[in-house]
Protein backbone atom coordinates (compact mmCIF):
# COMPACT_ATOMS: atom_id res chain seq x y z
CA UNK A 1 0.00 0.00 0.00
CA UNK A 2 1.64 3.50 -0.83
CA UNK A 3 1.78 6.02 1.09
CA UNK A 4 -1.51 7.89 -0.42
CA UNK A 5 -3.41 5.12 0.62
CA UNK A 6 -1.86 4.67 3.55
CA UNK A 7 -2.93 8.18 4.76
CA UNK A 8 -6.17 8.05 3.17
CA UNK A 9 -7.19 5.25 5.12
CA UNK A 10 -6.46 6.92 8.59
CA UNK A 11 -7.86 9.79 7.62
CA UNK A 12 -11.38 8.11 6.48
CA UNK A 13 -11.28 6.54 10.01
CA UNK A 14 -10.31 9.52 12.47
CA UNK A 15 -10.85 13.21 10.36
CA UNK A 16 -8.32 14.73 13.08
CA UNK A 17 -6.24 11.75 13.56
CA UNK A 18 -2.90 12.64 15.69
CA UNK A 19 -0.05 12.86 13.41
CA UNK A 20 3.14 11.34 15.66
CA UNK A 21 6.14 12.60 15.28
CA UNK A 22 9.57 12.34 17.14
CA UNK A 23 10.74 15.72 15.78
CA UNK A 24 10.58 18.69 17.98
CA UNK A 25 9.87 21.07 14.81
CA UNK A 26 6.08 18.93 14.51
CA UNK A 27 5.48 18.80 18.33
CA UNK A 28 1.66 19.80 19.23
CA UNK A 29 -0.24 20.66 21.79
CA UNK A 30 -3.40 19.07 23.01
CA UNK A 31 -6.18 20.44 21.59
CA UNK A 32 -4.69 21.34 17.93
CA UNK A 33 -6.76 20.81 14.96
CA UNK A 34 -5.53 18.42 12.08
CA UNK A 35 -7.32 18.90 8.97
CA UNK A 36 -7.01 16.41 6.17
CA UNK A 37 -7.08 18.55 2.79
CA UNK A 38 -7.93 16.63 -0.78
CA UNK A 39 -7.47 19.54 -2.47
CA UNK A 40 -4.18 21.80 -3.09
CA UNK A 41 -3.41 24.67 -0.34
CA UNK A 42 -2.68 27.94 -1.05
CA UNK A 43 -0.55 29.90 1.13
CA UNK A 44 -1.60 33.47 0.35
CA UNK A 45 -4.74 35.20 -0.81
CA UNK A 46 -3.18 38.16 -3.39
CA UNK A 47 -3.47 38.60 -6.69
CA UNK A 48 -1.18 35.26 -6.86
CA UNK A 49 -2.84 32.90 -4.77
CA UNK A 50 -6.38 34.05 -6.07
CA UNK A 51 -5.09 33.57 -9.96
CA UNK A 52 -3.89 29.91 -8.95
CA UNK A 53 -7.27 28.94 -7.15
CA UNK A 54 -9.18 30.18 -10.19
CA UNK A 55 -7.21 28.14 -12.30
CA UNK A 56 -7.82 25.10 -10.21
CA UNK A 57 -11.27 25.63 -10.25
CA UNK A 58 -11.10 26.29 -14.23
CA UNK A 59 -10.15 22.43 -14.26
CA UNK A 60 -12.50 21.23 -11.57
CA UNK A 61 -10.27 21.55 -8.90
CA UNK A 62 -11.09 23.48 -5.51
CA UNK A 63 -8.42 24.57 -3.25
CA UNK A 64 -7.72 25.96 0.29
CA UNK A 65 -6.86 29.47 0.35
CA UNK A 66 -4.76 30.45 3.56
CA UNK A 67 -4.53 34.67 3.81
CA UNK A 68 -3.10 36.16 7.73
CA UNK A 69 -4.90 39.29 7.00
CA UNK A 70 -8.70 39.97 7.26
CA UNK A 71 -9.18 40.38 3.22
CA UNK A 72 -7.67 39.06 -0.40
CA UNK A 73 -5.36 41.25 -1.29
CA UNK A 74 -4.43 43.18 2.21
CA UNK A 75 -1.04 44.34 0.90
CA UNK A 76 -3.45 46.51 -2.04
CA UNK A 77 -6.28 46.84 0.43
CA UNK A 78 -4.49 48.20 4.12
CA UNK A 79 -0.93 49.23 3.00
CA UNK A 80 -0.99 50.99 -0.29
CA UNK A 81 -1.27 55.26 -0.72
CA UNK A 82 -4.78 56.52 -1.85
CA UNK A 83 -3.59 58.20 -5.14
CA UNK A 84 -2.38 54.72 -6.59
CA UNK A 85 -3.21 53.39 -9.89
CA UNK A 86 -1.59 50.35 -11.72
CA UNK A 87 1.26 51.39 -13.06
CA UNK A 88 0.81 49.33 -16.04
CA UNK A 89 -2.27 49.24 -18.69
CA UNK A 90 -4.62 47.06 -17.26
CA UNK A 91 -4.80 44.42 -19.91
CA UNK A 92 -1.22 43.58 -18.51
CA UNK A 93 -2.58 43.32 -15.13
CA UNK A 94 -5.52 40.87 -15.70
CA UNK A 95 -5.86 37.66 -13.73
CA UNK A 96 -6.23 34.56 -15.50
CA UNK A 97 -9.72 33.93 -17.58
CA UNK A 98 -11.47 37.52 -16.54
CA UNK A 99 -10.60 40.59 -18.00
CA UNK A 100 -11.24 44.12 -16.79
CA UNK A 101 -14.39 45.61 -17.18
CA UNK A 102 -14.37 47.87 -20.36
CA UNK A 103 -15.17 51.44 -18.01
CA UNK A 104 -12.20 50.84 -16.59
CA UNK A 105 -9.51 53.20 -17.48
CA UNK A 106 -6.29 52.23 -18.54
CA UNK A 107 -4.35 52.56 -15.80
CA UNK A 108 -7.35 51.32 -12.92
CA UNK A 109 -7.18 53.29 -9.39
CA UNK A 110 -6.26 50.90 -6.48
CA UNK A 111 -10.12 51.00 -5.77
CA UNK A 112 -10.94 49.34 -9.06
CA UNK A 113 -8.21 46.91 -9.01
CA UNK A 114 -9.56 46.60 -5.87
CA UNK A 115 -13.49 45.82 -6.53
CA UNK A 116 -11.94 43.58 -10.02
CA UNK A 117 -10.07 41.32 -7.40
CA UNK A 118 -13.11 40.89 -5.40
CA UNK A 119 -15.09 39.97 -8.18
CA UNK A 120 -13.15 37.54 -9.56
CA UNK A 121 -12.83 35.69 -5.98
CA UNK A 122 -16.79 36.00 -6.52
CA UNK A 123 -16.55 34.31 -9.95
CA UNK A 124 -14.68 31.78 -9.20
CA UNK A 125 -16.19 30.70 -5.94
CA UNK A 126 -12.81 31.48 -4.48
CA UNK A 127 -13.33 32.24 -0.33
CA UNK A 128 -9.92 31.86 2.08
CA UNK A 129 -9.65 31.17 5.33
CA UNK A 130 -8.80 34.28 7.17
CA UNK A 131 -6.65 34.94 10.21
CA UNK A 132 -4.57 31.98 9.36
CA UNK A 133 -0.83 32.81 10.02
CA UNK A 134 1.00 30.08 8.91
CA UNK A 135 4.08 29.38 11.70
CA UNK A 136 5.59 26.94 9.96
CA UNK A 137 5.30 24.74 6.42
CA UNK A 138 6.94 21.06 5.77
CA UNK A 139 6.95 17.71 4.31
CA UNK A 140 6.58 14.87 6.08
CA UNK A 141 8.39 12.02 4.25
CA UNK A 142 6.91 9.31 6.38
CA UNK A 143 3.20 10.36 5.32
CA UNK A 144 4.40 11.94 1.96
CA UNK A 145 2.36 14.81 2.54
CA UNK A 146 3.07 18.45 3.80
CA UNK A 147 1.88 19.76 6.81
CA UNK A 148 0.77 23.44 6.63
CA UNK A 149 0.88 24.45 10.71
CA UNK A 150 -1.64 27.86 11.22
CA UNK A 151 -2.36 29.97 14.29
CA UNK A 152 -5.67 31.78 14.31
CA UNK A 153 -6.03 35.37 15.37
CA UNK A 154 -9.55 36.33 15.97
CA UNK A 155 -11.08 40.06 16.25
CA UNK A 156 -9.06 40.77 19.07
CA UNK A 157 -6.40 39.82 18.23
CA UNK A 158 -6.27 37.14 20.78
CA UNK A 159 -4.07 33.85 19.49
CA UNK A 160 -6.47 30.78 19.32
CA UNK A 161 -5.49 26.74 18.89
CA UNK A 162 -3.44 25.81 15.90
CA UNK A 163 -4.66 24.10 12.71
CA UNK A 164 -2.39 22.13 11.10
CA UNK A 165 -3.19 21.18 7.37
CA UNK A 166 -2.13 17.78 5.87
CA UNK A 167 -2.29 18.18 1.66
CA UNK A 168 -0.52 16.52 -1.37
CA UNK A 169 0.16 19.88 -2.74
CA UNK A 170 1.35 23.20 -1.34
CA UNK A 171 1.45 26.55 -3.62
CA UNK A 172 3.31 29.15 -1.42
CA UNK A 173 1.71 32.63 -2.90
CA UNK A 174 3.04 34.60 -0.37
CA UNK A 175 5.31 36.62 -2.91
CA UNK A 176 7.81 39.06 -3.25
CA UNK A 177 5.97 42.04 -0.75
CA UNK A 178 5.32 39.82 2.42
CA UNK A 179 7.11 41.66 5.14
CA UNK A 180 8.53 45.05 4.83
CA UNK A 181 12.09 46.27 4.77
CA UNK A 182 13.37 48.69 7.08
CA UNK A 183 16.99 50.19 6.35
CA UNK A 184 19.77 50.03 9.52
CA UNK A 185 20.47 54.03 9.44
CA UNK A 186 22.76 55.72 11.76
CA UNK A 187 21.15 57.64 14.50
CA UNK A 188 17.69 56.53 13.40
CA UNK A 189 16.19 56.18 17.24
CA UNK A 190 17.48 59.90 17.95
CA UNK A 191 15.07 61.58 15.33
CA UNK A 192 12.13 63.22 16.99
CA UNK A 193 9.43 63.07 14.37
CA UNK A 194 7.58 60.90 12.70
CA UNK A 195 9.43 57.30 10.90
CA UNK A 196 6.26 56.08 8.80
CA UNK A 197 7.06 53.25 6.12
CA UNK A 198 5.00 53.51 2.71
CA UNK A 199 2.53 50.71 4.19
CA UNK A 200 1.33 53.01 6.63
CA UNK A 201 1.50 56.17 3.95
CA UNK A 202 -2.32 57.09 2.58
CA UNK A 203 -2.26 61.25 1.28
CA UNK A 204 -0.08 63.72 2.12
CA UNK A 205 -2.72 65.83 3.71
CA UNK A 206 -1.25 64.96 7.05
CA UNK A 207 2.18 66.69 6.55
CA UNK A 208 1.35 69.68 5.30
CA UNK A 209 3.70 72.19 5.28
CA UNK A 210 6.37 70.01 6.61
CA UNK A 211 9.78 69.08 5.66
CA UNK A 212 9.34 65.52 4.26
CA UNK A 213 12.70 63.33 3.46
CA UNK A 214 11.77 60.17 1.77
CA UNK A 215 13.94 57.50 1.29
CA UNK A 216 13.86 55.39 -1.54
CA UNK A 217 13.69 56.40 -5.16
CA UNK A 218 11.41 53.73 -6.87
CA UNK A 219 7.81 54.31 -8.07
CA UNK A 220 6.41 54.38 -4.65
CA UNK A 221 8.99 57.03 -3.16
CA UNK A 222 8.98 59.11 -6.23
CA UNK A 223 4.64 59.04 -6.57
CA UNK A 224 5.01 59.91 -2.31
CA UNK A 225 6.67 62.99 -3.53
CA UNK A 226 4.47 63.74 -6.05
CA UNK A 227 1.41 63.45 -3.03
CA UNK A 228 3.40 65.33 -0.73
CA UNK A 229 3.44 68.31 -3.56
CA UNK A 230 0.00 67.92 -3.96
CA UNK A 231 -0.47 68.66 -0.48
CA UNK A 232 1.89 72.08 0.00
CA UNK A 233 4.27 69.85 1.61
CA UNK A 234 8.07 70.32 0.90
CA UNK A 235 9.42 66.63 0.31
CA UNK A 236 13.48 65.88 -0.05
CA UNK A 237 13.89 62.74 -2.11
CA UNK A 238 16.84 60.70 -1.07
CA UNK A 239 18.86 58.83 -4.18
CA UNK A 240 21.68 56.42 -3.61
CA UNK A 241 21.55 54.75 -6.36
CA UNK A 242 21.89 55.25 -10.48
CA UNK A 243 17.76 54.97 -11.95
CA UNK A 244 16.00 55.14 -14.94
CA UNK A 245 13.63 57.08 -15.37
CA UNK A 246 11.51 56.39 -18.28
CA UNK A 247 8.01 58.52 -19.79
CA UNK A 248 4.56 55.98 -18.72
CA UNK A 249 2.91 56.59 -22.16
CA UNK A 250 5.16 56.94 -25.42
CA UNK A 251 3.46 58.29 -28.46
CA UNK A 252 0.66 57.49 -27.28
CA UNK A 253 0.92 53.90 -26.40
CA UNK A 254 2.33 52.97 -22.68
CA UNK A 255 5.72 52.27 -22.87
CA UNK A 256 5.47 48.79 -21.32
CA UNK A 257 3.34 47.54 -23.89
CA UNK A 258 5.40 49.31 -26.88
CA UNK A 259 8.69 47.62 -25.33
CA UNK A 260 7.12 44.34 -25.58
CA UNK A 261 5.84 44.31 -28.75
CA UNK A 262 9.40 45.84 -29.87
CA UNK A 263 11.36 43.16 -27.99
CA UNK A 264 9.24 40.58 -30.82
CA UNK A 265 11.42 42.05 -33.50
CA UNK A 266 14.28 43.14 -32.04
CA UNK A 267 17.10 42.13 -29.43
CA UNK A 268 17.21 43.92 -25.44
CA UNK A 269 19.38 46.37 -25.99
CA UNK A 270 18.38 48.05 -29.05
CA UNK A 271 14.94 48.37 -27.01
CA UNK A 272 16.51 49.63 -24.64
CA UNK A 273 18.28 52.37 -27.13
CA UNK A 274 15.31 53.60 -28.19
CA UNK A 275 13.38 53.80 -25.15
CA UNK A 276 16.50 55.79 -23.52
CA UNK A 277 16.68 57.79 -26.83
CA UNK A 278 13.01 59.02 -26.50
CA UNK A 279 13.24 59.27 -22.56
CA UNK A 280 16.02 61.93 -23.60
CA UNK A 281 13.78 63.64 -26.33
CA UNK A 282 10.78 63.93 -23.72
CA UNK A 283 12.38 64.28 -20.28
CA UNK A 284 15.32 65.22 -20.93
CA UNK A 285 18.98 64.66 -19.03
CA UNK A 286 18.08 63.39 -15.82
CA UNK A 287 21.66 63.36 -14.65
CA UNK A 288 20.97 67.35 -14.44
CA UNK A 289 18.81 66.82 -11.68
CA UNK A 290 20.85 64.26 -9.96
CA UNK A 291 19.38 61.11 -11.58
CA UNK A 292 21.67 59.36 -13.15
CA UNK A 293 21.00 57.01 -15.08
CA UNK A 294 22.78 52.97 -14.99
CA UNK A 295 25.73 51.89 -17.38
CA UNK A 296 22.74 48.90 -18.32
CA UNK A 297 19.53 49.90 -20.05
CA UNK A 298 16.41 49.86 -18.36
CA UNK A 299 14.89 46.18 -19.89
CA UNK A 300 18.51 44.67 -19.45
CA UNK A 301 18.89 45.67 -15.63
CA UNK A 302 15.06 44.57 -15.05
CA UNK A 303 16.21 41.21 -16.80
CA UNK A 304 19.58 41.36 -14.88
CA UNK A 305 18.95 42.35 -11.45
CA UNK A 306 15.06 42.69 -11.05
CA UNK A 307 15.35 46.64 -10.33
CA UNK A 308 12.21 47.92 -12.13
CA UNK A 309 12.72 51.22 -14.01
CA UNK A 310 10.71 54.43 -12.54
CA UNK A 311 7.64 55.20 -15.13
CA UNK A 312 7.50 58.76 -14.57
CA UNK A 313 3.53 60.33 -13.51
CA UNK A 314 4.75 63.89 -13.05
CA UNK A 315 7.55 64.02 -10.24
CA UNK A 316 10.09 64.50 -13.09
CA UNK A 317 8.61 68.12 -13.28
CA UNK A 318 8.42 68.83 -9.59
CA UNK A 319 11.77 67.68 -9.53
CA UNK A 320 12.80 70.68 -12.26
CA UNK A 321 10.74 73.07 -10.62
CA UNK A 322 12.51 72.28 -7.31
CA UNK A 323 9.16 71.49 -5.82
CA UNK A 324 11.04 68.31 -5.07
CA UNK A 325 14.67 68.49 -3.97
CA UNK A 326 17.64 65.64 -4.47
CA UNK A 327 20.12 64.39 -1.93
CA UNK A 328 22.71 61.46 -2.34
CA UNK A 329 22.63 59.00 0.87
CA UNK A 330 22.27 59.63 4.19
CA UNK A 331 25.50 59.78 6.40
CA UNK A 332 23.50 59.56 9.71
CA UNK A 333 20.16 60.67 11.40
CA UNK A 334 20.17 63.53 13.72
CA UNK A 335 17.02 64.65 16.40
CA UNK A 336 15.98 67.12 14.18
CA UNK A 337 17.24 66.30 10.78
CA UNK A 338 19.71 64.08 8.39
CA UNK A 339 23.04 64.68 7.71
CA UNK A 340 24.33 63.17 3.97
CA UNK A 341 27.25 61.93 2.40
CA UNK A 342 28.35 64.91 0.77
CA UNK A 343 28.81 67.03 3.83
CA UNK A 344 25.23 68.46 3.37
CA UNK A 345 22.92 68.69 6.75
CA UNK A 346 19.39 69.86 6.69
CA UNK A 347 16.19 69.83 9.46
CA UNK A 348 13.02 67.37 8.82
CA UNK A 349 9.86 66.69 10.11
CA UNK A 350 9.24 63.44 9.11
CA UNK A 351 10.62 60.44 7.44
CA UNK A 352 9.31 58.44 5.12
CA UNK A 353 10.84 55.07 4.29
CA UNK A 354 9.94 54.27 0.39
CA UNK A 355 12.21 51.19 0.78
CA UNK A 356 10.00 48.41 -0.57
CA UNK A 357 9.33 44.75 0.84
CA UNK A 358 10.63 41.39 0.92
CA UNK A 359 9.96 37.83 1.05
CA UNK A 360 8.84 36.11 4.35
CA UNK A 361 9.05 32.26 3.00
CA UNK A 362 12.38 31.50 5.37
CA UNK A 363 10.60 32.02 8.10
CA UNK A 364 8.02 29.32 7.68
CA UNK A 365 8.68 27.02 4.92
CA UNK A 366 10.74 24.60 5.97
CA UNK A 367 13.18 23.60 2.67
CA UNK A 368 16.00 24.61 1.14
CA UNK A 369 15.69 23.62 -2.30
CA UNK A 370 12.91 25.76 -4.11
CA UNK A 371 13.47 28.91 -2.34
CA UNK A 372 16.60 30.95 -0.93
CA UNK A 373 17.09 30.97 2.21
CA UNK A 374 18.58 34.30 1.89
CA UNK A 375 16.26 36.29 -0.43
CA UNK A 376 13.23 34.17 0.53
CA UNK A 377 13.18 33.96 -3.38
CA UNK A 378 13.05 30.79 -6.05
CA UNK A 379 16.53 29.85 -6.83
CA UNK A 380 16.32 29.39 -10.24
CA UNK A 381 15.13 32.05 -12.64
CA UNK A 382 11.94 32.51 -14.91
CA UNK A 383 10.59 30.63 -16.33
CA UNK A 384 11.50 27.54 -14.16
CA UNK A 385 11.05 29.20 -10.84
CA UNK A 386 7.35 27.88 -10.57
CA UNK A 387 7.66 24.32 -9.47
CA UNK A 388 10.02 22.59 -6.66
CA UNK A 389 9.61 18.86 -5.61
CA UNK A 390 6.84 16.66 -4.43
CA UNK A 391 4.48 18.78 -4.91
CA UNK A 392 5.88 22.12 -3.40
CA UNK A 393 4.96 25.04 -6.14
CA UNK A 394 5.85 28.81 -5.82
CA UNK A 395 3.66 31.70 -7.61
CA UNK A 396 4.27 35.43 -7.28
CA UNK A 397 8.49 35.61 -7.02
CA UNK A 398 9.62 36.60 -10.61
CA UNK A 399 9.67 40.27 -10.02
CA UNK A 400 7.22 40.17 -13.25
CA UNK A 401 4.27 41.56 -11.86
CA UNK A 402 0.90 40.07 -12.08
CA UNK A 403 1.42 39.23 -15.55
CA UNK A 404 4.23 36.95 -14.75
CA UNK A 405 2.28 35.39 -11.68
CA UNK A 406 -0.38 34.74 -14.62
CA UNK A 407 1.80 32.51 -16.71
CA UNK A 408 2.74 30.66 -13.48
CA UNK A 409 -0.47 30.18 -12.06
CA UNK A 410 -1.67 28.15 -15.37
CA UNK A 411 1.34 26.40 -15.07
CA UNK A 412 0.99 25.02 -11.81
CA UNK A 413 -2.66 24.16 -12.52
CA UNK A 414 -1.80 22.30 -15.58
CA UNK A 415 0.77 20.59 -13.47
CA UNK A 416 -1.23 19.91 -10.54
CA UNK A 417 -4.24 18.60 -13.16
CA UNK A 418 -2.18 15.89 -14.21
CA UNK A 419 -1.86 14.59 -10.90
CA UNK A 420 -5.18 14.92 -9.90
CA UNK A 421 -6.43 12.49 -12.61
CA UNK A 422 -3.61 10.30 -11.68
CA UNK A 423 -5.09 10.09 -8.18
CA UNK A 424 -8.19 10.05 -9.02
CA UNK A 425 -7.55 6.77 -10.82
CA UNK A 426 -6.07 5.44 -8.02
CA UNK A 427 -8.05 6.27 -4.89
CA UNK A 428 -11.43 7.13 -6.06
CA UNK A 429 -12.23 10.78 -7.48
CA UNK A 430 -11.23 13.09 -4.88
CA UNK A 431 -14.14 15.27 -5.79
CA UNK A 432 -16.26 12.50 -4.82
CA UNK A 433 -15.13 13.25 -1.50
CA UNK A 434 -16.39 16.59 -1.08
CA UNK A 435 -18.98 15.90 1.63
CA UNK A 436 -16.65 14.65 3.53
CA UNK A 437 -14.24 17.57 3.10
CA UNK A 438 -17.42 19.65 3.84
CA UNK A 439 -17.56 18.32 7.20
CA UNK A 440 -13.69 18.60 7.97
CA UNK A 441 -14.16 22.20 7.58
CA UNK A 442 -17.03 22.79 10.30
CA UNK A 443 -15.22 21.03 12.35
CA UNK A 444 -12.31 23.72 11.79
CA UNK A 445 -14.45 26.00 12.26
CA UNK A 446 -16.04 25.29 15.52
CA UNK A 447 -12.59 24.49 16.86
CA UNK A 448 -11.34 27.66 15.47
CA UNK A 449 -14.06 29.68 16.78
CA UNK A 450 -14.18 31.31 12.55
Amino acid sequence: MDSWREAECKRSHDPFYKYNSHDERNSKAVGDAFIWVHEPVIVGAGPSGLAVAACLMEKGIPSVVLERSDCIASLWKHKTYDRLRLHLPKQFCELPHMSFPTCFPTYPTKHQFLAYLETYARQFNISPVFHQTVECAFYDRDLSMWIVKTRRTDKEGEEEAMTSYICRWLVVATGENADIVVPDIEGIGEFKGPVVHTSEYRRGDVFREKKVLVLGCGNSGMEICLDLCDYNAHPTLVVRDSVHVLPRDILGRSTFGLSMWLLKWLPIRAVDRFLLFVSWLTLGDTSQHGLERPHLGPLELKAVSGKTPVLDVGTLAKIKSGNVKICPAIKRMMSHGAEFIDGRAENFDVVVLATGYRSNVPSWLKERELFSENTGLPRRPFPHSWKGERGLYAVGFTQRGILGASTEARRIAHDIHQQWRCAAKSVGNPLKNSITTAVERDLLHTCTGD
